[in-house]
């Protein structure tokens, strides 16, 4: 029982750590460390810019879709014509457990796995039609985000989080008065609008 407790001060005192060096980082309290950290980070982003990871699960997705949409309709279509009550084709596979099992997942990572198990359960359900129309629903999706995919690449959104994250506080602690006049003024006429 004590290991457990020392365990978790451990690694309840280390996500400290980690977020209060995270939050130094930031805002520039070491201007070497933070260009270093903002230097790396865009370094990295920017030479993984060239492969659109966005176009790649879409179009994965989308091709796994068409393959166990068609192959769904078609067994439907077989059985209305032969007249047979063979039931759902993925059955089998929609009734197996792929859950990931808690034992080896480690205290941390109890809520990973919820959502991990949910995840794994709609992808399931989704790709193999467990519900023609959210199969289908997913397909638009996918099909809309490959354009996405092709105009905006997901690392291009990493970039400029990555750009946001560290200028953002830099910025505001140079020019904290304008912003926070101009913040105020917004909300005051938010709050305006929103009376009428």
């Amino acid at each position: 029982m004590a290991d457990s407790s020392s365990s978790s001060n451990n690694s309840s005192s280390s996500l400290r750590d980690l977020t209060h060096t995270a939050s130094q980082l930031v805002h520039w309290r070491e201007p070497k460390k933070s260009g270093a950290a903002f230097g790396l980070s865009l370094l990295v982003l920017v030479s993984l810019a060239t492969l659109s990871v966005i176009s790649v699960l879409s179009y994965l997705l989308l091709a796994c879709l068409c393959v166990t949409i068609t192959f769904r309709v078609y067994k439907s279509v077989i059985q209305a014509v032969q007249k047979s009550n063979e039931g759902h084709p993925f059955r089998s596979l929609l009734e197996r457990d792929i859950s990931v099992s808690s034992e080896s997942v480690r205290q941390l990572a109890d809520q990973f796995l919820i959502h991990l198990n949910w995840f794994s359960n709609q992808t399931r359900r989704l790709l193999l039609v467990e519900d023609l129309v959210d199969s289908l629903k997913l397909a638009a999706v996918t099909w809309v985000m490959t354009y996405v995919g092709a105009v905006f690449n997901g690392v291009t959104i990493l970039i400029l989080a990555d750009i946001i994250f560290f200028t953002t506080p830099l910025i505001y602690q140079k020019k904290k008065a304008q912003i926070d006049h101009h913040v105020e003024a917004v909300r005051l006429k938010l709050e305006e609008t929103l009376q009428r």
